[in-house]
């Protein structure tokens, strides 16, 4: 899939109800395409806490303009599934970054007390 709207449309197919009830779910998916323009996004919330997120952020259910009852998590797994094949894990995505020096890079903490603030008068 390479757009969300192709996601929405796959979506609509699946469990009824109109391409436009289901984009926004899938534009969120796909929004961290704003930093980073190829498949390298979908580390970002294309796993499995990305659609336990997605369902706090859209609610449990979508309720379509037919009356049917989706839960959110469902368009969450469809569209992961439809980009990747599975739902992986964060840590899966995690595993596959390579460390560089600068990521665990710490500078040093001051271990003086902090001031103590004076009384006005």
């Amino acid at each position: 899939m390479a757009h969300a709207f192709h996601h929405a449309i796959s979506s609509a197919r699946k469990h009824g109800g109109n391409p436009s009830e289901y984009y926004a779910i899938h534009a969120w998916f796909d929004a961290s395409k704003a930093i980073i323009a190829d498949y390298r996004h979908r580390a970002l919330r294309h796993h499995a806490e990305g659609i336990a997120m997605a369902d706090v952020i859209f609610g449990p259910t979508l309720t379509l303009s037919t009356g049917k009852v989706i839960p959110t998590r469902w368009i969450g797994e469809q569209h992961v599934r439809e980009d990747l094949g599975r739902i992986p894990s964060f840590a899966d995505w995690v595993r596959a970054i390579r460390p560089e020096p600068w990521m665990g890079r710490a500078t040093r903490l001051s271990l003086e007390p902090a001031p103590t603030p004076q009384a006005s008068p």
